[in-house]
């Protein structure tokens, strides 16, 4: 169904006050088993969902683990708890929240983390992703609180390194700040879905991230090095590649992050460079410091293998994908499927203004994109809508998206005149 194009309510009033400690104080870090088993016991003991958030330390390590939890639920307070002080051992934590309502933000970047240490929602409501269902255009944890609660939190450490012991104060701060306020919000976001009769479909949405797999390790990941797309010749695309496979081992068995090890832009200019000595290799910028002089060897075998390599064992110039290609090419190899996406997306574009939903939450681009290079045999609309199912769309999607889809697949390219036909 459509809903009207509303723009969301949110409370007016005063300025928005600004939030620098946690209602109850910021609580001590629990280390050990037996606070983490007075922690369980009282998030058992409590009720209604849990609001849930982690800290990482992306850019700094090399692991995307949680080296902090952070939980709250009415009743229980907040609980900060270290996962590397506790060895990963949160049985207790497991059994007490087994079956509950999560409260998340940006759920997808948490839930990784939370099931390496077995902790896996029964229910879920992401704020984020509620957000955007109800046509906020700005959807960050902060400008959520501020716009519909009339608070300000005070930001500015989740980029820093949570792997640090002992965390500084002002971090735990930061941290017991961030769920302070998630059941609120989550609470006011579901009324203002329901004012605008997208709840089901939210729930929906809710439901794809929680049982979501985890996402397929990427093919080539070296060909994301920053500044690769400049490389066509095939030699230095392998020495990209042996120099990228030498730094993530490094970075694996460390525990750091890869752009700490060595930067991707020292890979590129040694590929580009190419040198055949150690000498050589210390002589350009980066491979100067004391550091990368101790990795010098590991660094030139990674080198020297790929100057070793066959022609026939050298990478592609452009990596293998079982997609479409780049739209942008469509016109030339393939008009009438250009012709499709470009209906497809004008469909798409109307459907979502209508609904005030973002058009990339309305369906994922990639299987839109595939759906109009390799559109089904039989048009009809129960064989698009089940091309859409077995792609991932739910069914709230598939029914606001069938019927301008469905007619995009039939469009096609406009035939050229012929010269006799262009006369007057």
């Amino acid at each position: 169904m459509d809903v009207p194009a509303d723009e969301p309510t949110a409370p007016t009033g005063p300025d928005p006050v600004p939030l620098t400690e946690p209602a109850d104080g910021v609580p001590p870090v629990v280390a050990d088993p037996a606070a983490l088993r007075r922690a369980a016991d009282a998030l058992a003991g409590a009720k209604g969902p849990v609001a849930v958030d982690t800290e990482r330390a992306s850019g700094y390590r090399y692991s995307q683990r949680a080296y902090l939890v952070q939980l709250r639920r009415e009743g229980a307070g907040t609980w900060l708890v270290d996962p590397i002080a506790l060895g990963g051992r949160l049985d207790p934590l497991v059994q007490a929240l087994d079956g509950t309502e999560w409260v998340l933000h940006a759920a997808s970047q948490d839930l990784p983390c939370l099931a390496e240490l077995g902790l896996r929602p029964g229910v879920l409501f992401d704020t984020e992703l509620a957000g955007r269902l109800a046509g906020f255009e700005r959807v960050a944890l902060g400008t959520l609180v501020e716009r519909l609660l009339g608070y300000r939190l005070e930001k500015g450490h989740g980029a820093a390194d949570w792997s640090r012991r002992p965390l500084p104060a002002d971090w735990l701060t930061y941290a017991a700040l961030d769920v302070e306020l998630l059941v609120q919000l989550r609470d006011v976001l579901e009324a203002e879905l329901e004012r605008q009769g997208k709840l089901a479909w939210a729930f929906e949405e809710f439901e794809a991230v929680r049982t979501a797999p985890l996402p397929r390790p990427r093919t080539d990941p070296w060909r994301r090095t920053s500044g690769i797309h400049r490389v066509r010749n095939q030699r230095q695309l392998a020495l990209v590649r042996s120099l990228w496979e030498a730094r993530d081992a490094v970075a694996r068995e460390r525990d750091i992050a890869p752009g700490r090890v060595l930067p991707d832009s020292a890979l590129m200019e040694a590929a580009a460079r190419n040198p055949v000595s150690e000498a050589e290799l210390l002589a350009l910028p980066v491979f100067r410091g004391r550091a990368q002089r101790r990795m010098s060897s590991v660094w030139m075998n990674a080198l020297r293998k790929a100057a070793a390599l066959a022609k026939s064992e050298l990478p592609e110039p452009a990596g293998q994908h079982d997609g479409p290609p780049p739209p942008n090419r469509w016109a030339d190899k393939d008009p009438d499927a250009a012709a499709r996406l470009a209906a497809a997306r004008g469909a798409l574009a109307t459907v979502a203004e209508a609904n005030t939903i973002p058009v990339e939450n309305l369906l994922l681009p990639d299987l839109v994109r595939r759906t109009c290079w390799q559109p089904p045999a039989d048009l009809s609309p129960e064989s698009v809508a089940a091309v859409l199912r077995e792609g991932g769309a739910r069914s709230w999607q598939i029914e606001l998206t069938l019927e301008g889809l469905a007619k995009a697949l039939t469009a096609t390219a406009p035939q050229p005149q012929s010269q006799s036909e262009s006369q007057p």
